[in-house]
């Protein structure tokens, strides 16, 4: 038996899976200090696609965001994901913006790092986490779990094992972020991870899509798996991962023990779930058993954004169709693993396929960068009459002439405006367009206190007594406001 680590999904992966990353600054205020001393290993907190949607849909500056964020958590160890050629967009990011990403995170208080790759450029890969390591971060390369023809348990165990000789590894990261590990499978691919790493200790995030993470927790802390990702209770589940109340209580049953403190957990969950039926967000539910995700393979986080993007489109009703697209879509590309850009590429590509109703009659630049090669060599063939169709359009015949371009930073600076402005201000202006940073800028600080509308005095009740003339004394009081009224 063992003691397990737990790290927290609440402000990362557990709102991108249900809330489609529209967490607000303030809807951390209240229960920071919950989080800070719940006995968390790391928070997971944020990343590229969190900036973007801060300003996009929140008017919220990231950066000062982040910092707030630090401020309410002083002591708690901070990550943020980066893939390892990219960031927020599905295309490439020059490699000097890539390192000022990472660097100026760290200067913002982020001191740990999951750098992944779904084409696993290991090259790439290695260059990211050599940085974050040089930061004095936290350095943890990830696994993405697909289910292709290629990625064996031995496939997986190799990468795990070239992670490690870097000699900057400090924990090796396992995502199921479709969450379609079987458990017969992860019997035996969880140990084989763990004899890999050594004395390299190995973290498991699985998302609960089809209902088996609970299981697969189980099977991984009997394989030596030293760490565990969770969120509590309203953020968990469904598309999010199991959750920490559960997770913490089978984890006892079976012997193992965690440094969790679950009076702690369940005051977030309270507040959470306040925050989220206010704000109208989906609270996870845990679903039935469903074998359909092990064919679509859509991550638990590029659920919720889909989801949200197609009822901005009042498209919510085409949903599964074009989940049982995205399986066709998958197949034709050469089964890249389902995550972070090929879950948003297969995404977008299937959309279009339905929604024009002609396959590939339309094809984005990031899908002709990654048939091209550009983002690394697919795991099979690509179907050969796609790729002609693609190629053979006059976008694609321009592509191939493309090279991926590689500016300093002071050029990117010039290109977005000016060379002296800051590298904050640079990276806000690449991830988003500039009237967004223009209208977040206009929209002033973030707020940093969050109230719920049934702690306020209710405005109808006001206006009752204010024109009641019977009336000549009232006193109101809830468990934040008091309201006295004389005539």
């Amino acid at each position: 038996m063992a003691e397990i680590d737990i790290i927290d999904q609440t402000l990362r992966d557990g709102q991108q899976s249900l809330w489609g990353m529209r967490m607000k600054v303030a809807h951390l205020a209240d229960i920071a200090d919950d989080i800070e001393h719940a006995g968390y290993r790391v928070v997971d907190l944020t990343g590229s696609s969190i900036f973007e949607c801060m300003m996009r849909y929140n008017r919220e500056d990231p950066w000062d965001g982040l910092d707030l964020w630090r401020t309410w958590l002083p002591t708690s160890k901070l990550r943020s994901g980066s893939r390892s050629n990219c960031i927020a967009k599905f295309g490439l990011t020059p490699d000097s913006l890539m390192e000022l990403w990472l660097r100026t995170l760290a200067k913002h208080g982020i001191d740990s790092f999951w750098i992944y790759d779904c084409l696993y450029n290991m090259d790439a890969m290695e260059r990211l986490c050599r940085i974050a390591a040089d930061e004095g971060c936290e350095v943890a390369p990830a696994i993405m779990y697909g289910i292709t023809p290629v990625h064996t348990d031995e496939w997986f165990a190799a990468r795990v094992r070239e992670f490690v000789s870097w000699g900057v590894t400090d924990a090796i990261y396992v995502e199921d972020a479709a969450g379609i590990l079987k458990p017969e499978r992860a019997k035996t691919l969880l140990p084989a991870l763990v004899e890999a790493a050594g004395d390299v200790p190995v973290e498991f995030q699985c998302h609960n899509t089809v209902g088996v993470a609970g299981m697969n927790y189980l099977i991984a802390a009997e394989a030596g798996v030293k760490v565990l990702h969770t969120a509590p209770g309203p953020m968990a589940n469904g598309p999010s991962l199991p959750s920490t109340e559960q997770t913490c209580e089978n984890l006892r049953w079976e012997g193992h023990t965690t440094t969790v403190d679950l009076e702690r957990v369940r005051r977030v969950s309270a507040h959470m779930r306040r925050v989220a039926e206010q704000e109208g967000h989906l609270i996870g539910v845990p679903h039935e058993y469903n074998v359909f995700p092990y064919h679509h393979q859509l991550p638990g986080g590029m659920t919720g954004t889909l989801k949200a993007q197609l009822a901005q489109y009042d498209m919510s009703d085409r949903f599964e169709e074009v989940l049982e697209e995205i399986v066709r879509v998958r197949s034709d590309l050469g089964h890249p693993i389902s995550a972070t850009p090929f879950s948003q590429l297969m995404g977008i590509q299937a959309v279009l396929n339905v929604v024009t109703g002609e396959r590939y009659g339309s094809v984005p630049d990031e899908v002709l960068v990654y048939v091209l090669g550009h983002l690394g060599q697919p795991p099979a063939p690509i179907d050969e009459d796609v790729l002609d169709r693609m190629l053979s359009s006059p976008r694609g015949k321009e592509m191939q002439e493309w090279e991926p371009p590689q500016p300093t930073i002071g050029e990117m600076k010039e290109q977005y405006g000016d060379r002296s402005m800051s590298d904050e201000e640079l990276l806000r202006r690449y991830l988003v367009p500039l009237q967004d940073v223009e209208a977040t800028r206009a929209a002033g600080p973030a707020a940093t206190t969050y109230r719920f509308q049934d702690d306020r005095v209710p405005e109808a009740l006001l206006d009752d007594l204010m024109a009641s003339t019977r009336a000549s004394f009232a006193h109101i009081e809830t468990a934040t406001s008091s309201v006295t009224l004389r005539r």
